[in-house]
This record gives structure tokens, C-alpha cells and sequence, in this order.
């Protein structure tokens, strides 16, 4: 069941939000006029953000599935954002129907929509959490019905990191999620990175709508380096750390001219 734990009050319409921008990039309707200008301003100066809001969700349904053809039965998904189908637990669960799914994400929007679309059959859950708060989200009720912590669990942080900023230390808070993981269990992740648009004066304004427009978060990107640094101590799956559709493309290879405006990283770690 969904532990939504607010009032429709407290959704701030005042704000864009990134959950809401995100849908909006994806042609989704569940965002408001703030969202959609910010959103639309972000657009107009880096058109390509469409194709890499697309590039990953295709990330993730490649990955889910490497997780649970892994022998991974249960996944913790945080910053799942606005529901899309397919989702995690859809995905996952078409490749093996015992999975079991706990969502997390600091949007209230997100709770409105997650009773309809992200749980049931008791396989699923979400809830209103804080990736910053790792304490508060690997001992709330919902994580402790769905998730045994004796068995590999998939953690996935997808286009989530790069909104916490250096001074939160995200290193060390990846690191608290996974010192709770038992060996086998995987960290899938997705990160905006600067490495193709270093020289791009539209990319840096795009990059500054969330702090221009006062947005909920402030976009953080990430060398390669740096992103390689959040899975110290795992063992990197082929191949690697590299731009999110060259992670084990499962149809026709884009393009170079397409493939070099796509501006982050995907990657899967096993914890051994």
C-alpha cells in the first residue's frame, strides 16, 4: 500500500520540482504550469534532455531485468518519480512474479499516483522519503513488510544523485545504504555529467533553470570520476561506467552524432 503520510496541502505548486519536470520531458501530464515553464525553458536551451529522460528509462528496464535474472528478488527504488509504465515492479516482475518492490521518492505528487500505479498484491510499496536521511528510509515500516536485508537487495538510484549537492556528501550516503546491503546485492545507477558539454554555454543555463527558477533541487553534475567514486568497493559489471545507452543496448546502437549529446552515465555494482 501506498504510505503517503501528507496532506494534498503540502504539495508545493509554488516551485518546479525535478519528479514533475522529469514527467514533463517523458510527455507525461502529471506537472503543473511551474513545472512545464522551467521544464520548457531546460528544453529550449538543451533539446537532448528529451532523449536522455527517454535514454533512461530504457536504462532502467534493461537493468531491472540483469537484477532479477541475477537472482535479485526484491528491489529498493529511490526517487522513482512520477509513474511511468513500464515501471520497476512491472518490469521485474514479468521476468519473475515473486519480486518485490519498495518505492521511495520526496514528491507528494509522486503518493497521489503511486496507490494506482506502483502498488499491489502486496509485492509493492511506497512511501514519502528522503535519500539524504538513509536511516529514515532503510528502517520505515514499509521497507521492513517488502525488504529482507539477508538477501540481495537491488538499490537504484536513478537521475537522483546529481540533485544532492557536494556539500551533503554523496559519497558517504550511498555508502550508508550500501554498508546495510548483504553481499549479492546490486547499486544501479544513472548521473548527469558535464564530459559533453563542458564547452556548451546553453547546457550550463539549462543546468542553472533549477537554481534560476528556485527549484526544489539544484543540479550537481558529475565527471566520470567522480560518478565512478560512488561504487567504491563493488565489483563493476561490463561495461562499466559509460553513457546510459551504450550500457548493454539491447536493440540498434545510437547513433555517434546522437550518442554525443547524451550527457550522463549508467551502471550496475555488485556488492561481494
Amino acid at each position: 500500500m501506498a504510505d503517503q503520510g501528507f496532506s494534498l496541502e503540502e504539495i508545493d505548486t509554488s516551485r518546479p520540482h525535478p519528479a514533475r519536470m522529469y514527467n514533463y520531458y517523458l510527455g507525461g501530464k502529471d506537472n503543473y504550469e511551474v513545472d512545464r515553464e522551467a521544464a520548457q525553458r531546460v528544453i529550449d536551451l538543451a533539446p537532448e534532455l528529451v532523449p536522455m529522460a527517454h535514454a533512461n528509462r530504457a536504462f532502467m528496464q534493461r537493468s531491472v531485468k540483469l537484477l532479477v535474472e541475477s537472482g535479485v528478488r526484491q528491489i529498493i527504488d529511490i526517487g522513482t518519480g512520477i509513474p511511468t509504465s513500464p515501471n520497476t515492479h512491472e518490469v521485474a516482475q514479468s521476468v519473475a512474479p515473486d519480486v518485490r518492490v519498495a518505492y521511495v521518492d520526496n514528491d507528494p505528487i509522486v503518493a497521489t499516483h503511486a496507490g494506482a500505479h506502483l502498488v499491489g498484491a502486496g509485492s509493492t510499496g511506497f512511501f514519502l522519503g528522503d535519500l539524504r536521511d538513509p536511516r529514515s528510509i532503510l528502517e520505515h515500516p514499509t521497507i521492513g513488510r517488502l525488504i529482507d536485508f539477508d538477501q540481495p537487495v537491488g538499490l537504484m538510484l536513478l537521475a537522483i544523485l546529481h540533485f544532492v549537492r557536494d556539500d551533503e556528501d554523496p559519497a558517504a550516503l550511498v555508502a550508508a545504504y550500501l554498508d546495510a546491503l548483504p553481499a549479492g546485492s546490486h547499486l544501479v545507477m544513472t548521473h548527469s555529467t558535464p564530459d559533453f558539454h563542458q564547452a556548451d554555454a546553453n547546457w550550463a543555463q539549462a543546468r542553472d533553470v533549477y537554481k534560476d527558477r528556485h527549484a526544489t533541487a539544484v543540479l550537481s553534475l558529475r565527471s566520470h570520476d567522480e560518478i565512478l567514486r560512488f561504487f567504491d568497493g563493488l565489483e563493476l559489471l561490463e561495461p562499466g561506467i559509460v553513457q546510459a545507452p551504450l550500457w548493454r543496448p539491447d536493440g540498434p546502437v545510437m547513433p555517434a552524432e546522437e550518442l554525443a549529446h547524451i550527457g550522463f552515465y549508467g551502471g550496475v555494482g555488485v556488492k561481494r
